[in-house]
Formats: structure tokens, sequence, C-alpha cells
């Protein structure tokens, strides 16, 4: 089979690569002039400043490896971020100017931490956030700016993230995993004028809560969240000063219902539903106890939605054929009003993708993305798996997948089992036993393909990164039979190594996932790890591979590299100076286009 390359500069596929992605916007509660704005407008994803009236935006950081994470005081005045080294994620908070200079570090007394929690209180009296190290969390309030000791905090070895404010910090909550056991969160709450406990919420054992926010009010204590008791994500409201819960039920809810946010009266929540990967949103007013379903165009929520000033809603969308944008809502019907920030310019056709559902080997319905390129199949295909697991891939921009479709690939993206949104059981059933669920779910996926005429059976590649990484390998070395190829990025090869290495962040998920550590579990870890199944492979691998990860760290994958050539299986790693994935849109072109490259090399 030969493989057409388009590697000039003028590609099509690196056009879409080239228009500017829009990660994530907010607006200061108290000063809605200004917001702040991660961007890659000019190469790298960076913070913004933004004027929310002219909308100018201004760079704020120049990170050599980029930033993805930031915060904006509620008057505006200062911007926080993790000032890293490198991408590795471990660091400090620093505080900068709204209107730009020096960065001060808020927490120089402390020993660098992985963080991925940050919060400030309605009021800006105080905030708060998570520093992970390997022997745990510590979650930590100070009054703001910080000064001295903190007024409150705490330490665990659960997973935690924490701590969520009430409005001038009169409440802290703390989600963790020590009651659950599981990859699910239980919620305490603290006053934290005595640091006692005043509340706990848990819906017990097969559930778990996602705690969302306070009450943007004054006073108010009450708490939005959402419990999958019913196997599904369904919204309440909590006081944890009187224990007064109200759960929201609706005929018109399926898959799970989170809240996003709170409007800026109080009197009305966004709701967001992912239900078989699509997106849905709905307001609720509380008062009358109504959900309203938004009429927003199909595609996908992006990194979130909030309420305007005004009660309409801004909100981040793309499709499979569209760059993200920020777009406003009306907040009574949904209906589209405009473009607020619109980076894009002319790009060439892009192909939508389609949802489709196939049975799994035991008859679990599974649920994939699957696009064609024009005439007609079967075609190479490539199999790409999301990362997470606790993640679900929807239907949103994507100029990887694009790029296959240009050079005549199928591109196949199934919601393997341990994905979100498909209820409790199904994202559960993974537990304890990463990989083997999820490669069954892949291989029937491939099944099905050449069923239908879509694929080449001897034309499949296997792409992901992250866990998708993870179950490129493990899919190479469980199911040698299906690949002519694989493509790994930031992937895990040995789960032991990398819970000696990674940031603790990461090994608070890791031992929720397995219900233990390596030292607990040995066999769970030592199965699920692609390095046990070394001499199966057969197929060639590229692996891509940052060497600041500190999600997947470097070590586990160098040993790996030297296992597989040592039992002379064609492997090829790629190391890249920046952490779990590359912000640089050129860096992420070089690494598609070493995509392609090894693709066509491996078909020919």
């Amino acid at each position: 089979m030969t493989i057409e390359l388009n590697l000039s500069d003028d590609a099509p596929w690196k056009k879409r690569y080239r228009a500017p992605g829009i990660a994530w916007t907010k607006i200061a509660a108290n000063n809605p002039e200004r917001g702040l704005l991660c961007c890659n407008k000019d190469g790298v994803y960076q913070l913004y400043a933004w004027d929310t009236v002219n909308n100018d935006l201004r760079q704020l950081t120049d990170e050599p490896a980029g930033i993805v994470s930031g915060h904006i005081s509620n008057n505006g005045d200062s911007v926080y971020f993790l000032q890293d080294n490198g991408g590795d994620e471990i660091g400090h908070y620093v505080r900068i100017p709204f209107t730009g200079g020096a960065a001060v570090d808020i927490t120089a007394d402390l020993p660098a931490y992985a963080s991925h929690f940050f919060s400030l209180s309605a009021s800006g009296s105080a905030l708060g956030f998570t520093a992970a190290a390997k022997d745990g969390f510590q979650i930590l309030l100070y009054n703001n700016p910080p000064v001295g000791e903190p007024i409150f905090s705490y330490r665990t070895s659960s997973l935690s993230a924490g701590p969520f404010l009430s409005h001038d910090a009169e409440i802290a909550i703390i989600a963790s995993t020590e009651k659950t056991g599981v990859a699910e969160l239980a919620l305490a709450a603290y006053d934290i004028a005595s640091g006692e406990v005043i509340a706990e919420l848990w819906d017990g054992a097969g559930s778990g809560i996602l705690p969302a926010r306070f009450s943007p009010l004054a006073a108010d204590m009450r708490f939005a969240g959402s419990s999958n008791a019913s196997g599904f994500h369904r919204p309440f409201i909590w006081d944890p000063r009187s224990g007064q819960r109200l759960d929201i039920q609706s005929e018109r809810f399926g898959g799970d219902v989170t809240v996003w946010d709170w409007s800026p009266d109080g009197a009305r929540l966004l709701l967001h539903q992912v239900h078989q990967a699509l997106h849905t949103l709905f307001i609720y007013d509380i008062a009358q106890d109504r959900v309203n379903p938004l009429n927003v165009p199909p595609g996908s929520g992006g990194a979130a939605g909030y309420f305007a000033q005004n009660g309409n809603v801004f909100l981040h969308w793309s499709d499979a054929a569209s760059p993200s944008g920020l777009i406003e809502i009306d907040g009574a019907t949904g209906d589209y009003l405009r473009d607020v920030i619109d980076l894009k310019s002319d790009l060439p056709e892009s192909i939508p993708w389609r949802s489709v559902t196939y049975r799994s080997g035991d008859g679990t319905p599974i649920q994939a993305w699957l696009a064609t390129p024009p005439g007609e199949g079967p075609f190479p295909t490539i199999v790409h798996t999301h990362g997470g697991p606790t993640a679900v891939r929807t239907n949103a921009w994507s100029p990887e997948a694009q790029s296959w479709l240009d050079h005549g690939f199928a591109f196949f993206s199934p919601n393997f089992r341990g994905s979100t949104t498909f209820g409790y059981d199904f994202q559960h059933a993974i537990d304890g036993n990463l990989g083997e669920l999820e490669v069954e779910d892949i291989a029937a996926g491939v099944n099905w393909l050449i069923a239908n005429g879509i694929a080449d059976p001897g034309a499949f590649l296997k792409t992901g990164a992250s866990y998708g990484g993870y179950l490129t390998l493990l899919s190479l070395g469980k199911r040698p039979d299906l690949w002519a190829g694989g493509m790994a990025m930031v992937a895990i090869a040995d789960w032991t190594l990398m819970y000696e290495d990674q940031a603790g962040t990461l090994r608070g998920y890791q031992r929720s996932m397995f219900g233990g550590t390596p030292e607990d579990k040995p066999e769970a870890h030592k199965k699920s790890s692609p390095i046990t199944y070394a001499r199966n492979f057969q197929a060639d691998l590229l692996v891509i591979q940052g060497a600041n990860d500190t999600r997947c760290p470097a070590r586990q994958m160098k040993v790996f590299e030297q296992k597989l050539k040592d039992l002379g299986k064609s492997i090829d790693v790629h190391w890249f100076d920046a952490g779990h994935g590359s912000r640089a849109i050129e860096q992420n072109i070089e690494h598609q286009e070493l995509m392609l490259r090894f693709a066509a090399k491996a078909l020919s």
C-alpha cells in the first residue's frame, strides 16, 4: 500500500494545526471588564489579559514550554499560575499584575509541589490550593495575599482536591477518595474559624460526588455539585451548615448531568449534560424548580461555559470541523447570539464525524466516533484512544484526525470501558484490572470496522496519548495480530516504575484505580503493564515522549525501550523537551509529521 504524503508547509493539515485555539476564558467576578484567556495564537499556549469591552488581548506569560492553567482575582487586579520547570508541572504558584509585570512567588517557603486545584474566595479575602508531593496531598488555605502560615491545612495520602471556598472563606470543602476507596470523591466541609468538620456528604458505596462551587453570594452557604448514586451524575444543592439538600431531577436528563456555574444572582444553575458523548446544556431555575434546555449548536462544550453578567451564557464551542471559539448564547433560549472571540482564519474544509455503536466481546455496547475520507472503502484506518481513562471523546476539533483523513485514512475513536458519561458501572468496570476490558473493546471495534467494509484488515494503525498511549502499547502487546503499527504519545509502559517517579497528584489517582500501591497489588500492576507483554510485539512502534513529563515519567519508557531492543523488536522513541504533551503548534506539527512518515513506512 502506498500512502502519498503532503508535507509541504502550506499543506491543508498544517493550516488546521496553525489555526489558533482558545483553551479557556475567565472573567473577573467583580470587574467584568477584565478577563483572562489561554490560547496559542502566537504559537504556544500562554495566558493573555483580556479587555472584555474592546476584546483586546495582551500576552502576560512567556513560559518556554507554554502554560495551560491560570486564574484571575475577582477584582481583576492579579493573575495566578503554577510556574514549573520546562512543563514538568512541579513548581510554585506565582502572582503577576493584570497590567503586566514581574511574577511574585506566593509560597516561597514551601518545597516545590504539583497542583491540580487552585481557588479564590468570592470576596477575594482568601486563596487556597492543593499541593501534592510523593508522600501525599496537602490542602492549604491562606489569607490573601499569603503572608506567614496558612490559616487552614489538611494532609492525606488519598487523592484529594480543594479547598472549595464559600464567599468569605467561612467554609472550605475538601473532596477526597478516603471514604470511597476508588476513584470517586466524598466531601467534607470544614469551619475555618474552628478547623472542625461540620458536615460530610457521600451517598455510599458505588457512588461518588463531583464538586462544583459555592453560591457567589455573601452569607450564602449553598454548595452545588453532582452525585452518581443513581448510576449517572445528577446535580444537587447542599447547605453544609443546615444540612439541607435539594436533588435536581428532570425527565429531560440522560447520561451525566453536572454543574458548570451559578448565575451572578445565585438564582440559576448552568447544567452540562454528556450522554452517549453528546453535549446538552440546561439552565435550572431554583425558585421555580424548572429545567430549561438550551438550543446549543451540535458539537462540544469544550472546556466549560459560564454565566455572563447580563444573564446570558458564554460557551467554549467546537466540533470536529471547527476550532474552539467563545460564543455568547441567549440565557433563556440558548440561541446563538454572537462570536465573543473568534481567532479562526479561513481554513480548509474538514470532514465531520459521526457517532456509531457496536458490541464488545461480552455484548457491552460501545459508542465510537468515525470519520472516513472521500471514496469507497475499505481504507487504512487509525484507531485512536483518548486519555484519562476517566474522560470521554466528544465531537470536538482535532487537527490530528483531519490530517489522517487528508491522507486517505479512516479515523475511529471508541469510548472504551472506563470512559465517563456512560454510567457508574461502565466507568468502574476496569477498576483493579486496567487494560483488559479496554483492549477487548478496541479489538471488537476493529472487527466491526472490517465487517462493515470500512477498514482494510491489514492496515490498522493504533495511536493515542497518555492513557490512550498506554492502550496503544498494551494493544500491540496483547493483540499483536491486529496491527500494522503503533504510535504512542506520552505513554505508560510500566505502572510500577511510573508510580515510583510520577508527581504526587497522579500517585493518589493510580492507587485509587488499582486499589493500592504496586507494593500492595504487585500482580495487578504487572498484568496491566505493557512491558509484561514485550515478547509479543510484532508491529513497528513509534513513541513520542516528553523528557520533562511527571505524569508518564521518562525512566519507565527508557526501560521499556531497552527491553524491546534487547528482544529484537522495532521501536523508535522520539524525545521532546517538554512535559505531558506539547503546548506549541510547530512542535505538534513536527510530531504529526513523524507519525505520517511512520504510517507510510509501516504500510509500504
